[in-house]
């Protein structure tokens, strides 16, 4: 893995979503080289994205630049991060995704955190200090080790993020699941939807799904997985159906709110408005 340190003219960007007004990266690229990640595909920096997972920018004055910032900014919620994960292993020694978040909400403004990692739980003391103004979301493909291990090769393991994801939950705060992406062949079982809901139940967690948006960026990435499933990058419309009314009918069993991300718009323009 290699780093770089770049230096950035703004830290905060204004974001598409609904439930988002900024979104917040501290770091270009991610090291969890998950090999669906759409994120390379948008990056602004084209070294990161011709190398995804194997170079990962710092940007080491952005709490400055934040710090300036927040000053003249409206108020609102801040997506952490939203096309890196703002805990990947550089993280544990740079800390900008904990002095950011610290700032932010000092500031007044809301988090919502995304990770794979266990790694935000070491945060849990400025977390449960905000805690009427942060909630906390783990991506969680699936529980499967091996299956993880082959779409998100150096990431936590599933297991790890469950463990930090119960951990969280039992200090009060306000945590979420987004199982996705779903992918034609792999983690589309009724078992293995149904473990991941079971553990958004256990937890107390919203659940938030959505399906594999194949790039023409990803068909070196994805290259091993289709040799295995030819089936991968096909999502026809009675799949996604079938799919869709597993997952409602297991939530509703078992009263948990459930939601389709990216449904409203096209993860282009969405994934547009995060790019910062």
């Amino acid at each position: 893995m290699t780093y770089k340190r770049i230096r950035v003219t703004h830290a905060l960007s204004k974001s598409g979503l609904p439930d988002l007004d900024y979104s917040f990266n501290p770091y270009a690229g991610c090291a969890h080289a998950c090999i669906y990640c759409y994120a390379r595909a948008f990056t602004r920096y084209e070294e990161v994205s011709r190398n995804w997972g194997r170079i990962v920018y710092i940007k080491e004055n952005i709490i400055d630049v934040l710090r300036d910032e927040i000053v003249s900014l409206k108020k609102g919620v801040v997506g952490v991060s939203t096309i890196t994960d703002p805990y990947q292993p550089i993280e544990s020694v740079e800390k900008l995704t904990r002095l950011g978040v610290e700032l932010l909400l000092r500031s007044g403004f809301k988090v919502s955190i995304q990770t794979k990692s266990p790694l935000v739980t070491r945060d849990l003391d400025i977390l449960e200090r905000y805690r009427g103004q942060v909630n906390v979301g783990f991506t969680i493909t699936t529980l499967n080790p091996k299956i993880a291990s082959l779409i998100e090769p150096n990431s936590p393991s599933p297991l790890a993020r469950a463990e930090a994801l119960k951990r969280v939950s039992s200090r009060g705060l306000d945590t979420w699941v987004f199982l996705g992406p779903i992918i034609r062949g792999v983690n589309d079982t009724r078992s293995s939807l149904e473990q991941v809901i079971d553990l958004a139940f256990e937890t107390g967690s919203k659940l938030f799904y959505d399906f594999y948006h194949h790039r023409p960026e990803l068909a070196e990435s994805m290259k091993p997985l289709l040799v295995e499933n030819p089936l991968a990058t096909g999502a026809p419309r009675i799949w996604r159906e079938r799919v869709q009314e597993v997952i409602r009918a297991l939530c509703d069993e078992r009263g948990i709110e459930c939601i389709p991300e990216f449904q409203a718009q096209p993860v282009e323009r969405k994934i547009d408005d995060f790019l910062g």
